[in-house]
């Protein structure tokens, strides 16, 4: 039972960094929410899986968290935003798509050789969780960095909190109570940028970083 465990929770959380490689890799918007709304299932397997190994039954409700809101509320409130706000559908890179694939390989790898050393005296399961953990926060990250796009950079965002979600969870989990407010944070977050998006888009008809960084220096 134990191979069993090890097997599928490592199945699962190198999915979840498999998928923030197909995040960096799309250039629609709405194939980035799909991708990212599969990215919260996987997610919520994985907490829950977690749940099962570790007999931690408020583990569930973390899934399920995630579920409802990573997979369902948040990408169906991102597709009413850019239909509503008549957003540029195609997601612009600052660098090109093979440079950042190899970029994101190389913080997978420096993932894995900082967090094995690191999380050397814990448990094999949590070791591995916590290394896959890391790469998908700094995938996030680096999609954050290379995207163009406001929304786009607010999936990277999600993005990242759910390797925090996963580095939680293979750590023995977290309160319950931590679970509920991190689910509320994420909610207000949600609105709040959406409030920021049509603001921002209303003021200056894009929300193309770039070009507000352009209008900042002709301001200047």
């Amino acid at each position: 039972m134990k191979g069993l465990a090890f097997d599928v929770a490592h199945l699962l959380a190198g999915g979840l960094v498999l998928i923030s490689f197909m995040l960096l890799y799309q250039n629609r918007l709405y194939a980035l929410l799909n991708v990212f709304a599969l990215q919260a299932v996987v997610l919520s397997l994985s907490v829950a899986w977690q749940a099962y190994v570790q007999d931690a039954n408020h583990l569930y409700i973390t899934a399920a968290i995630a579920f409802a809101f990573k997979a369902v509320i948040i990408p169906l409130a991102l597709h009413r935003i850019i239909a509503q706000l008549g957003i540029q559908r195609d997601v612009e890179n600052v660098v090109g798509v093979g440079p950042t694939m190899l970029g994101g390989l190389a913080l997978v790898a420096l993932s894995e050789v900082v967090m094995l050393r690191i999380a050397s005296d814990v448990d094999v399961l949590a070791q591995e969780d916590l290394a896959f953990a890391l790469s998908v926060v700094l995938l996030g990250m680096l999609m954050m960095v290379i995207r163009r796009n406001a929304v786009s950079m607010v999936v990277g965002f999600m993005s990242l909190e759910n390797g925090l979600i996963l580095a939680a969870t293979g750590a023995k989990g977290m309160p319950l109570v931590v679970e509920i407010s991190v689910a509320f944070s994420v909610l207000v977050a949600l609105v709040v940028i959406g409030v920021f998006l049509f603001r921002i888009s209303e003021r200056f008809d894009t929300v193309d970083a770039h070009a507000l960084d352009r209008f900042q220096g002709d301001r200047r």
